[in-house]
């Protein structure tokens, strides 16, 4: 069954429940879409770009951010037997339009939020057909969405497809090189679904709040869980603490998924007084689980102070297996905060050194992980599908370790290893052990180099609001560190996190490290 086919079932049994709901607090404006207005939407546009000469195996490329609009136009894509391309919004003008060429998109959907982005590449596209343009005040090169969906049917296009047919293309957060496409298939989408169902448990009557943005897996694979069951889904425009609470309060919302830096922004505006709990109705809030990036148990331990009746829980994944859910902790396990869980369901997982043999348990070796959401590979480029996937196993580039128990603990990125006098250092562990101090809000470490060691740890801290600190004040809390695992310095700056909440680490070497070694302190 294709993913396409779970909508028009929810159309077909829940035709006047609602479905979506948008939430832009900042212009104090709520929309919401029934299943069937829904399934009407994507087949209307299906049917237009189907008379535009889109055919199965062309792609279709959309940068919206989240809106009402943004899951009925994946999938009309979808619908269409064309490949939906949801590109990353925060990428520059040449990085989108090295994207849209890559994968030789023939349609372009844009929002007026990037108007700007796709007027200055327009001439350089030379693969796009059309420019579909979704909002007010059309530009004009481009048709507007809502006259190209007015003007189309919204009887179902009568397209044939099935599991294995290629659904979409995905790039990589571009945070260790270049962004690559990886193709999914319809099969590796509705494994998704399955998968998030089966770990969340999600009913018809429940309702997820989804803040990361869509075009990222790890949003839409965990509304998948809603999608299998027709449950509602709340896409919020912002991340104030008062917005988030403001929204499960007047929503009945069940579930939550955070990132590490909104929870802590929670707990903050709770903490100061900003935000009051007992303004919100909060009781029916049942799940709350955070991903993307190691989870501080010291995090769940406040949040679970002013959240008692709440369950925890977290998963990881990446875009090359479709999303969260290869590992998954599980709200039974809340005694292993700080690991990642166990292989999910109709998953399994290894840890292999550089051979990719098993390493004995608490031993650090490389994740590898097998299932239906393995990526079918990366697109039109074999060599680089090759060193990730053999014999059926995808190697994460993610250090890990298993306890006693089974449990996966991340440890850091392959590529983000510092090796310093022959000694590897693992920047997570050092973040962690920063973050744990009062005054600091957030911290990354990268490697710099030293004429002597190769290169030695930095960090580039980032205070809290209000908070004073100062060089000194930081390297003497380091001091309960092995002496090797000291930054040699540390800078004060914002740590940039892309949208689902990785530390962007190009960015920092640049900024702190191109032509620079270290000195001593």
């Amino acid at each position: 069954m294709p993913v396409t086919e779970m909508l028009s079932r929810n159309a077909r049994m829940y035709p006047d429940k609602v479905s979506l709901i948008e939430r832009e607090p900042a212009l104090n404006r709520r929309r919401e879409i029934t299943w069937l207005e829904f399934e009407k939407t994507s087949n209307r546009l299906a049917n237009a770009l189907l008379a535009r000469g889109i055919t199965r195996g062309d792609r279709v490329a959309l940068i919206m951010t989240n809106c009402l609009e943004w899951l009925p136009v994946y999938f009309g894509i979808l619908k269409t037997g064309a490949l939906a391309v949801p590109l990353n919004f925060r990428f520059t003008a040449e990085e989108t339009r090295r994207c849209v060429e890559t994968v030789g998109a023939k349609v372009l959907i844009y929002g007026p939020e990037f108007t700007q982005r796709i007027e200055e590449i327009r001439d350089q596209i030379s693969s796009v057909e059309s420019f579909i343009f979704v909002g007010e005040q059309c530009p004009e090169k481009a048709e507007n969405y809502f006259n190209v969906i007015a003007d189309s049917p919204d009887g179902d296009p009568q397209v044939a497809i099935c599991d294995q047919d290629d659904a979409a293309l995905y790039f990589t957060s571009g945070t260790t090189g270049a962004p690559k496409p990886i193709l999914l298939t319809h099969a590796n989408l509705v494994s998704a679904c399955i998968t998030e169902n089966r770990h969340h448990l999600q009913q018809h009557e429940d309702n997820f709040l989804c803040i990361p943005p869509l075009y990222h897996t790890g949003a839409k694979m965990h509304w998948f869980g809603n999608l299998i069951v027709g449950a509602r889904a709340v896409l919020l425009r912002g991340v104030e603490p008062r917005w988030i609470l403001e929204a499960v309060s007047e929503e009945r919302v069940t579930i939550v998924w955070l990132l590490v830096p909104w929870a802590q922004d929670i707990l903050d505006a709770i903490e100061s007084g900003e935000v009051n709990l007992k303004d919100y109705r909060l009781e029916q809030w049942r799940l709350m689980h955070i991903g993307a990036q190691p989870v501080p148990p010291s995090l769940i331990i406040r949040w679970k102070k002013y959240f008692p009746h709440q369950m925890y829980d977290t998963n990881y994944g990446l875009s090359e297996s479709t999303g969260p859910g290869c590992v998954h902790l599980g709200i039974e396990n809340i005694h292993k905060v700080g690991a990642i869980g166990r292989p999910g369901f109709n998953w399994e997982a290894r840890i292999v050194d550089d051979e990719g043999r098993p390493v004995p348990r608490g031993r650090v070796g490389e994740l590898i992980i097998r299932g239906p959401g393995v990526m079918k590979g990366y697109y039109n480029d074999p060599e680089a599908t090759s060193k990730v996937l053999k014999n059926g196993w995808l190697y994460t580039g993610d250090m890990a370790r298993e306890d006693e128990d089974g449990f996966i603990y991340l440890v850091d990125r392959k590529k983000d290893i510092i090796i310093t006098g022959g000694e590897n250092i693992f920047p997570v562990e050092i973040e962690e052990f920063l973050r744990a101090h009062d005054d600091i809000k957030d911290a990354a470490v990268i490697g710099m180099p030293d004429r002597r060691l190769g290169e030695v740890p930095v960090a580039v801290v980032e205070a809290k609001p209000g908070r004073v600190l100062t060089e000194e004040m930081v390297m003497d809390f380091c001091q309960a560190l092995p002496r090797y695992k000291r930054p040699r310095r540390v800078f004060f700056d914002k740590v940039p996190r892309n949208p689902t909440g990785k530390i962007e680490k190009p960015k920092l070497r640049e900024k702190f490290c191109a032509g620079r070694i270290a000195k001593v302190i």
